[in-house]
């Protein structure tokens, strides 16, 4: 019997019923008329969003070339500094060549060996200083442990003494500032 108490339409409950019906046309109206005025928004929102858009395009497309210009700039900078470094290496060791000539001359007129070597010899001292200067250091390996970070063995001969060390130097090895810029060529003991 509840069942059918509860099942039974109260009069109040149409009202309600007709209330809720009456409010939700209000509610579709309002939001039409919502709907009629959004277009204006929606195409102000549309431009100014594609007005954004152009402008960071822009600005996107000016970064780009900068970077381009940055990249060409250093580039060229670079091969600048290194035609600029070894012509102030070239400019150090003119002297050097003054005094080749000046050797050579004096060689040419003196029948004096002694002399004649030790011109060679001050003009190499010369220059190996500059080189120096430069950055420029021997490797000493004659002795040594074989180290395939600085040598290259040219052959490997018998010597029980001398296995695995350098006994003979056959090209002399440079660094640069701590680089190799030419491995020692030796001889390895086996």
């Amino acid at each position: 019997m509840k069942k059918k108490a509860e099942e039974v339409e109260r009069p109040e409950d149409n009202k309600n019923a007709e209330g809720n019906k009456d409010n939700k046309k209000e509610q579709l109206d309002e939001n039409i008329e919502k709907e009629t005025n959004c277009p204006e928004a929606v195409t102000d929102t549309l431009e100014s969003l594609q007005i954004k858009n152009t402008e960071l395009h822009d600005k996107y497309v000016r970064l780009m070339a900068e970077f381009e210009n940055f990249k060409k700039r250093t580039r060229q900078e670079r091969l600048e500094l290194i035609e600029t470094a070894s012509g102030n290496l070239i400019t150090n060791l003119l002297p050097v060549i003054d005094d080749m000539e000046r050797g050579l001359d004096s060689s040419q007129k003196t029948e004096d060996a002694k002399s004649i070597k030790d011109g060679l010899e001050l003009i190499y001292n010369k220059m190996l200083g500059i080189l120096k200067q430069k950055g420029l250091e021997h490797i000493e390996c004659k002795g040594k442990e074989f180290d395939t970070d600085y040598h290259e063995a040219l052959t490997m001969i018998e010597n029980k003494e001398m296995k695995g060390k350098v006994v003979d130097e056959v090209e002399k090895g440079y660094t640069m500032k701590g680089k190799v810029i030419r491995f020692a060529k030796v001889v390895v003991g086996k």
